[in-house]
């Protein structure tokens, strides 16, 4: 019954997913639904997208092994940076009215740019919809009994996100997210409500936590400690925002008020929801702890599905199970997506050297989405990471590569090219310094040796003089500018992006 409940769940889904594709006609609304979502839907594809198979599967398995420590990069990292993007990111990034994140690059920095921060954003979409993916094989691999294998269920469950996905866009994504919000919520809330009934109520896991030590958060007064917590939480946090996911939700809007509060409210969501999983996961303790004590150290993930499958009614299954593919399938379905339409838009289009049409351009990003579900589907099956760590990697690079850039264009005036390019150089040779010749267990983490660098280098590039700016203007025909900007100041205050 329960394998049966989860395939028609999925057919519905699908089907919803299909029906939206009728509100595609363009490639605006493939990509950002046409700038046309009202409040309560952007709010519950913020909420759901980021509420994935990390989130139910990988962050409970990590809090019981390490406590809220472990769990810093996600979700308090995760949530503050929705909080962040819709306070200070939101506004600016909505009233210039793009299509892609890649798109910001462009005008603000030029084509080198763009390429380079798109690159580092699709490269880090591997790791992310690869959880996705993952966590798609285990499910099906556990509904069915072991009847269906996690390789068998990964290849169903990405080809199934892809029809939707393809033919529907991010309409079909915000309309199937709704639904999925609300599977989320409701099923969250009841598994929870059982689970609690067994073990003599909420407070009796909560101070059993707080006894065994699950509830310390900050580090031990330790330089190392500290460094460490500080890279694991600004990785998360600051790593997300120059996503084109996040970018594609902010634009979706269809006002700037709603592409704030929004994501602000989708943020707050995603915090309370995200301590669901862990509390149902610490329960497992006091329910089945030899059950915890053998996957613990061997695949911790499949705690909270044995819980499930082991000590709840078969309608706690269900809902289990329902939020479960819920989450994921929201999640993986933005992720594919996202950085497909980026790459066609800004590696692509201008690659092919002539202008496309409207419709030519839908059809690539289309043929593009497909090759990427491909390619994910591949890395999930050979990846040996664990999905909180899949997902956790996988902000590295956009950290050290397109943070700096995007932050400094839009609230540092003196931000140039030649200072977006250094901080480019700077970071990701760092980071990639750091990982492939830097010790195991280092005193400064990899990303945040990046991130260091990637700053610098947008200080030392933007500040010091713009060489090609300045070999322009020594040209015997800008002579007239170079005395009208002599007498008005405005060499000095805008020589660093010439």
């Amino acid at each position: 019954m329960l394998l049966c409940f989860v395939i028609s769940y999925w057919i519905v889904s699908v089907g919803i997913g299909l029906y939206a594709a009728s509100r595609v006609h363009n490639t605006r609304d493939f990509a950002i639904a046409g700038r046309g979502l009202p409040f309560y839907m952007v709010t519950a594809t913020v909420f759901a997208t980021w509420f994935g198979s990390e989130t139910v599967l990988g962050i409970p398995a990590t809090f019981l092994k390490q406590g809220l420590h472990g769990v810093v990069a996600d979700p308090f990292g995760a949530a503050l940076c929705l909080i962040l993007v819709g306070l200070f990111f939101a506004a600016p990034l909505y009233r210039m009215n793009l299509l892609t994140i890649g798109d910001y690059y462009k005008h603000k920095f030029g084509r080198k740019v763009e390429v380079l921060t798109t690159l580092a954003i699709v490269i880090s979409y591997l790791g992310w919809v690869g959880a996705q993916i993952t966590a798609l094989g285990l499910v099906f691999n556990v509904v069915s009994d072991g009847e269906i294998s996690k390789i068998a269920g990964m290849w169903i469950g990405s080809a199934t996100i892809l029809i939707y996905t393809l033919f529907g866009g991010m309409w079909a994504i915000a309309i199937t997210d709704f639904l999925q919000m609300i599977v989320i919520v409701i099923g969250m809330l009841f598994i929870g409500h059982e689970i609690s009934g067994q073990v003599g109520g909420v407070s009796v896991v909560l101070n059993h936590a707080i006894a065994t030590g699950k509830s310390d958060f900050w580090p031990k007064a330790d330089l190392k400690e500290i460094i460490g917590f500080a890279a694991a939480w600004l990785t998360m946090m600051l790593g997300s925002i120059p996503q084109q996911d996040v970018f594609q939700r902010v634009q979706s809007s269809k006002t700037v008020t709603i592409a704030i509060w929004a994501t602000v409210l989708g943020g707050l969501l995603y915090f309370v929801f995200a301590f669901v999983p862990m509390f149902l996961a610490y329960s497992a303790t006091l329910i089945d702890p030899a059950m915890v004590n053998s996957l613990i150290d061997t695949d911790p993930q499949m705690i909270l599905p044995t819980l499930v499958m082991k000590h709840a009614p078969l309608i706690a299954q269900v809902m289990f199970f329902g939020a479960l593919l819920s989450a994921i399938k929201s999640c993986a379905s933005a992720t594919l997506l996202a950085p497909s339409v980026t790459f066609s838009e800004n590696i692509l289009k201008p690659m092919l050297g002539h202008r496309l049409k409207d419709r030519e351009l839908l059809h690539l990003m289309r043929v593009v989405t497909v090759f990427f579900t491909l390619v994910v589907t591949l890395y999930a099956m050979n990846s040996r990471a664990g999905i909180f760590k899949m997902v956790e990697n996988a902000y590295q690079i956009t950290l050290v590569v397109a943070f700096v850039p995007l932050t400094a264009g839009l609230f540092w005036r003196r931000a140039s090219n030649q200072g977006a390019l250094t901080a480019i150089f700077f970071g990701l040779s760092v980071w990639l310094a750091c990982l492939i010749f830097g010790p195991d267990d280092p005193l400064i983490p990899a990303q945040l040796a990046g991130l260091v660098a990637s700053l610098l280098g947008m200080l030392t590039g933007s500040l010091l003089p713009n060489l090609r700016g300045k070999a322009v203007m020594e040209r015997p025909e800008c002579a007239i500018l170079n005395h009208a900007a002599s007498h008005t100041g405005y060499l000095a205050d805008h020589s660093p992006n010439l």
